[in-house]
């Protein structure tokens, strides 16, 4: 089992930055896959990005590509979403999500299987 708790969301100005962290416990954090999605209230949650520990990939939505940028530190069981350039599309409540591997539709939230609470980012324009 890993435990997921996001924090680092907030309110910023679009075209400017914010750094999400998940914190993870369990002891195959280092082995999972990790995802980063994000949903606005009654729409379905989207895929932003995703790292495969098996094979080092990291995937990207087209709509954040050159923009964000997940990355992980499993000495501190911590993965990060960095976001550069907020659009005000960007807003919603981000989640933070493991797998045991990678899923193959990634970009499918119901084929994770371990999310945090979520954690909200609103860009203003």
């Amino acid at each position: 089992q890993v435990q997921l708790v996001e924090s680092g969301g907030g309110l910023v100005q679009a075209g400017g930055s914010l750094r999400l962290s998940c914190a993870a416990s369990g002891r195959t954090f280092s082995r999972y896959a990790m995802g980063w999605f994000r949903q606005t209230p009654g729409k379905e949650r989207d895929f932003v990005a995703a790292h495969s520990w098996n094979n080092g990939n990291t995937y990207y939505a087209d709509s954040v590509k050159g923009r964000f940028t997940i990355d992980r530190d499993n000495a501190k069981s911590t993965v990060y979403l960095q976001m550069n350039s907020l659009e005000a599309e960007d807003t919603g409540v981000y989640y933070c999500a493991a797998h045991t591997r990678l899923p193959g539709l990634y970009t499918i939230a119901s084929f994770w299987g371990y999310w945090g609470q979520g954690t909200q980012v609103t860009a203003s324009s």
